[in-house]
């Protein structure tokens, strides 16, 4: 164990094998699911981590005055402009990629410390970032599913079509909580609009939609995540 803690060929390759391999796990994941940054950017991120930080203990072996967090914390600022680049934000206000920007953040961490050594850190991390994209994802989905305070966004034949929208929802025992104009997405005739709805029971996010749906002058409906 102690060879693998040195800077030598044996300790070197294992590094960024591994950071090879649990970037490319986690990266997996993410592909999967169409995200911006998927198999081959968390493996890159994982690895030029690992490298910063091995390169980082040869310079203190070779100088000991160098500064052995240096390289380190650089990564882990310079990172924030690749994740900020996986976030965007869509015409209908939704804000998507910042699990993948969250996701790249850690990469860097675990590249980081499967660099300096730490291989029992960058493995459990490794374990944990998976069982939070995968199971915990089912779970919040469960959970959203059912949520009473949820966003929608509803397009209708015209501006009259809004108050005939809100009286119907409070029929319904819907509360509208916010609304915001936007801009139609099947016909520039429509009106769009994003409402914030808040129910008194808990609801089947589906079975609201349908309800809404039939409210008079509604043409196209949509939940917003």
């Amino acid at each position: 164990m102690e060879l693998l803690k040195e800077i030598n060929l044996l300790s070197v390759t294992l590094r960024l094998l591994l950071a090879l391999l649990c970037g490319g796990f986690l990266g997996i994941e993410r592909g999967k699911k169409k995200r911006p940054a998927g198999f081959r950017t968390h493996m890159l991120v994982c690895v030029g981590s690992a490298l910063a930080m091995i390169t980082n203990q040869y310079m203190c072996a070779m100088y000991p005055n160098v500064d052995a967090s240096r390289m380190g914390a650089q990564v882990i600022s310079g990172i924030g402009f690749l994740g900020a680049g996986t976030i965007v934000v869509t015409g209908l206000q939704k804000i998507k990629g910042l699990t993948t920007a969250a996701g790249l953040w850690v990469v860097a961490c675990i590249g980081l410390a499967l660099g300096t050594g730490f291989y029992m850190g960058g493995i459990l991390t490794t374990a944990l970032c998976m069982l939070i994209n995968t199971l915990l994802y089912v779970f919040e989905n469960r959970v959203n599913a059912n949520n009473r305070v949820l966003s929608v966004f509803v397009e209708l034949q015209d501006v009259a079509c809004i108050g005939r929208l809100l009286r119907y929802a409070r029929e319904n025992g819907i509360h509208v909580s916010e609304i915001e104009m936007g801009k139609a997405r099947t016909d520039k005739e429509h009106i769009g609009v994003l409402l914030m709805l808040r129910t008194a029971q808990r609801t089947e996010h589906p079975q609201l939609l349908q309800i809404l749906s039939e409210a008079e002058g509604v043409c196209y409906i949509e939940e917003i995540n």
